[in-house]
């Protein structure tokens, strides 16, 4: 699927791997990873475990963010943003996601989503919309962080990433929610 491709419009870089032990790529997102916050019965609302390797020799910090490139607005949604991963953390557990951040590490710090709450939230696309994708992306980063408030949108973070980005790993799951 080429339409509302998130990187169409930015320099391109390196990629490296980034695998979870709970999502695959392409593959339906499970419950816990969906929202029962916006009503998906069952949905945990629990960030996946996330493992990066192979970043581009430089890394000196990572951000996060996974973002929904067709969610039923003109400009997508953000599901989480984390900023401020130091370079030697090279994986998240499943719930780093948590409104109170204790699972991440100590430097790290989480913007609100486009639901406005600081952590992640599932996925949950309209029934009957089709599928979506969740671009689960790991930035590798020139700098230990890009300075942005805590209060932020994740696309502010996105905009000052880009001349930060040296490599990118990409892990992209599917949602959908048959019509009733």
């Amino acid at each position: 699927m080429t339409e509302n491709d998130p990187f169409a419009r930015i320099p391109a870089v390196p990629s490296f791997t980034v695998t979870s032990a709970d999502i695959a790529e392409g593959q339906q997102v499970p419950l816990a990873q969906m929202s029962g916050a916006f009503g998906v019965e069952g949905g945990g609302d629990v960030s996946p475990q996330l493992s990066w390797s192979g970043a581009p020799e430089g890394t000196k910090g990572y951000a996060v963010t996974v973002y929904d490139p067709d969610a039923p607005t003109q400009a997508g949604f953000w599901h989480w943003a984390v900023a401020g991963i130091p370079a030697d953390v090279t994986s998240l557990p499943s719930g780093a996601g948590a409104v109170d951040g204790a699972l991440l590490p100590e430097s790290a710090y989480q913007l609100p989503n486009d639901a406005r709450s600081p952590g992640f939230i599932g996925a949950a696309p309209p029934a009957g919309h089709g599928p979506h994708r969740y671009f689960i992306v790991v930035h590798a980063l020139d700098v230990p962080t890009v300075e942005v408030p805590a209060d932020s949108t994740p696309t502010f973070l996105a905009f000052n990433l880009v001349e930060h980005v040296i490599g990118r790993a990409v892990l992209v799951p599917t949602a959908e929610i048959p019509a009733a």
